[in-house]
């Protein structure tokens, strides 16, 4: 986490770098709380989601951001995480909605313990994966990271201050909030969408943890419209941190758009079909989203297709716009090389199985000729959906319609053999769900996978790491842009130095990759030509 050292004139704060919390006991000794009080009083967006204050008149956390009436200091109490709130017995705001808040992330390449950590969080992040959970989760958990239920609650208690099922509870609870206060969901609907077995369950959670049942908290919530409006969709709000480069993030989309998949226009806004299989069942729809810079919140509609699994499109979305990026840490590493770049984020994708196929058809060529080819896959195996958006009516084709496609088909549309080779194997492993390409994969062993398939070497591995794996510390080291960009002087093994280059950037290479394609240079002092 960060935490503030002292607020300048301006009411801004400096960045100062500190240990992560301490299990709950010791939870708000590591923690600069005279700094956070201050942050509160700012009520600054780019505190969001970084601490939480807790008032103990009240029995209720917030966010850094709420705006009801600042508490007394000597009332409020620190923590990192909503779920360290929750187990101290304190409920969220119905006014601020630390639901809203976008997630804190630690990023580590060198401790053991941390990349854990952010390995077991992104799993548990992902709401596919929560009714999964619920039985003997930790067990699971522990086992597809290789290690055993004790040492992976030991290793939560030390670096988040509680345990991987009270984190997880305090996820689903918070969605279930944002559900029960944004739609009009029947509560057995929002009971199983949030990953509750049964709805008995569902509301003895609620009980316990907020004091209220479900019913009341939908009462209770402040000013909401809830439901879909004749077909037009539902609509959620989501938090992110600033500074964010709306217009950088939209040009890259708009570049790169398939016609009748997504839109980009300038409100700012936009839009795209999806389709997601989850438990068996397939589900069509289309959602629309739109920045609100002002409060640096995204309105998000979404049709009412997809309503049933909302907390997993809020969950794709979120990684799509990275809106879960702290930008001051980031900053604190990439700045003095990229200076212009402080807004910038990497841009994810929606569909993991859509972003891999694109990398592929990327290689060696320009956007532009990419995106003529996408589109020709789409025209031909792309499904058909009715939408109220005239820009949206197709869904990128399923991983099963490729696998079958045959590579005389893709042949037929300009794709060379080896790229047909490299999408036929893509969609193979996605649809045989050997496969896992979004937040949530375990990043080594996919990229092992991934340059195991004919025609997929390195640089498409980590540039699917990098937008479809959300993967922080990719790096595409044989991008030939990303050669000029750095100043790139080793002509015999540009790779090589470009490498060499980036150890500066760890953990956020992503981030550096993403600045130099925009800047086109880095600074001197970096080492590299310019």
């Amino acid at each position: 986490m960060t935490v503030w050292r002292h607020m300048s004139g301006n009411g801004q704060s400096e960045p100062r770098a500190t240990p992560n919390m301490a299990p709950m006991e010791h939870a708000t000794e590591r923690i600069d709380a005279d700094a956070c009080y201050r942050a509160l009083c700012s009520h600054d967006a780019r505190f969001d989601g970084r601490f939480f204050t807790a008032v103990t008149s009240t029995g209720i956390y917030c966010r850094p951001v709420c705006r009801v009436r600042t508490p007394r200091r000597e009332n409020c109490r620190f923590f990192e995480h909503a779920a360290q709130a929750e187990r101290a017995g304190f409920r969220p705001c119905l006014r601020c909605r630390p639901e809203l808040a976008p997630l804190e992330r630690h990023w580590s390449t060198e401790d053991a313990s941390t990349i854990l950590v952010q390995q077991a969080t992104r799993w548990l992040d992902d709401p596919q994966h929560w009714l999964d959970a619920e039985r003997r989760m930790g067990e699971r958990l522990a086992a597809r990271l290789g290690v055993s239920d004790r040492h992976l609650r030991r290793v939560f208690e030390e670096h988040l201050g509680v345990s991987p099922l009270q984190y997880l509870l305090t996820r689903k609870l918070l969605t279930a909030k944002q559900l029960l206060a944004d739609t009009d969901l029947p509560v057995t609907q929002i009971a199983g969408a949030s990953g509750f077995a049964s709805v008995r369950r569902f509301n003895a959670a609620f009980l316990e943890h907020y004091r209220l049942n479900p019913t009341q908290l939908r009462r209770d919530s402040v000013g909401k419209d809830r439901g879909s409006d004749s077909g037009q969709g539902t609509t959620v709000r989501l938090g992110y941190r600033p500074p964010y480069d709306v217009a950088a993030t939209l040009a890259f989309f708009r570049q790169r758009l398939i016609e009748g998949v997504a839109f980009v226009d300038d409100t700012p806004r936009l839009g795209q079909t999806l389709r997601m299989d989850i438990a068996g069942r397939s589900h069509r729809g289309w959602l629309v989203a739109e920045f609100d810079e002002t409060r640096c919140q995204l309105v998000l509609r979404v049709s009412d297709a997809l309503r049933e699994v909302l907390p997993q499109v809020i969950h794709r979305l979120r990684a799509a716009l990275d809106l879960d990026a702290d930008p001051a840490s980031i900053n604190a590493v990439l700045h003095g090389a990229f200076p212009a770049g402080d807004g910038l984020r990497v841009p994810g994708a929606l569909d993991g199985f859509e972003l891999a196929v694109r990398a592929v058809l990327g290689q060696q060529i320009t956007v532009a000729a990419a995106r003529t080819l996408a589109q020709r896959l789409v025209n031909r195996f792309g499904e058909p959906l009715a939408t109220p958006h005239a820009a949206l009516s197709r869904l990128f084709p399923a991983p099963e319609v490729l696998a079958q496609a045959g590579g005389d088909a893709l042949g037929e549309l300009g794709i060379v053999r080896q790229r047909q080779a490299a999408i036929l194997a893509l969609a193979r492993g996605v649809a045989e769900q050997g496969l896992v390409l979004n937040g949530s994969a375990d990043v080594p062993a996919t990229l092992t996978a991934l340059k195991a398939m004919p025609g997929i070497g390195d640089w498409t591995a980590q540039y699917i790491a990098m937008r479809a794996l959300r993967w922080p510390d990719a790096f595409p080291a044989g991008d030939v842009a990303l050669h000029k960009a750095l100043g790139v002087q080793d002509h015999k093994h540009p790779a090589r130095e470009a490498e060499a280059l980036s150890l500066a950037w760890k953990p956020w290479r992503s981030y550096a990759v993403v600045r130099a394609w925009s800047a086109g240079h880095v600074a001197p002092h970096t080492g590299a030509s310019t």
